[in-house]
């Protein structure tokens, strides 16, 4: 019989992974998915509570990869914050994409309804604290509980715009996925024109744009 192999936490989500795309399914058990990769049930626990506080970390470290990636930027730390927002962006969907698989294979069931999905809550949690930490120019009004409403309402709302942004990337049959990142460059730039009362052009632009791709993937 081979000796159980010490393994660690980063080596469990990567099995788990790699068993999910491989049997089309989710483990049937904690047991079972150890006994497949030779390592005692209780080092699972010793990381995970269950299968589902795996996938809930799986998009958390989607988050935390891509903030990583941007800290060691020099660039990034001096840039305002649309152009702070564009880089999370465009680097968080690179990290996506590569592990598009899995995340397509987790997500597509879903799709229509992303918002409540328990799996993406911790995801959530850092995303609408790092738009919190990006300081956006809101309206001064001067109301300490309007200011708090509009800071709650724009990480709200930026946070749909995140789940409608992965919904379209899930979609997205474009070579290297080129449309998500028209898409991704469109809807941050009319959300910050918006949030600037910039003329309304960058909005009808958006909108052309939604209604074309909508119409071709249906």
């Amino acid at each position: 019989m081979a000796k159980k192999k010490n393994i660690t936490k980063d080596a469990i989500i990567s099995s788990y992974m790699d068993y999910v795309l491989e049997h089309n399914e989710n483990p049937k058990s904690v047991f079972a998915f150890s006994k497949h990769n030779n390592f005692e049930e209780s080092k699972f626990y010793e990381h995970f509570a269950s299968f589902d506080h795996i996938e809930k970390n799986i998009f958390e470290r989607f988050y935390l990869n891509t903030k990583l990636i941007l800290d060691k930027s020099e660039d990034y730390l001096n840039f305002d914050a649309r152009n702070k927002l564009l880089s999370f962006y465009f680097t968080f969907f690179e990290n996506l994409t590569a592990n598009r698989s899995y995340v397509v294979y987790v997500l597509e069931k879903y799709k229509k309804d992303l918002k409540g999905l328990k799996m993406l809550s911790g995801l959530k949690h850092h995303f609408t604290n790092y738009i919190k930490s990006l300081d956006i120019e809101m309206i001064d009004v001067k109301q300490e509980n309007i200011e708090k409403l509009q800071q709650k309402t724009l990480q709200e709302t930026a946070w749909l715009q995140l789940l409608v942004t992965m919904k379209f990337w899930i979609d997205d049959t474009s070579p290297a996925f080129e449309k998500t990142d028209i898409f991704i460059e469109k809807s941050i730039n009319t959300s910050f024109d918006v949030m600037d009362v910039a003329p309304i052009k960058s909005v009808i632009d958006l909108g052309k744009f939604l209604f074309k791709e909508t119409f071709q993937m249906n």
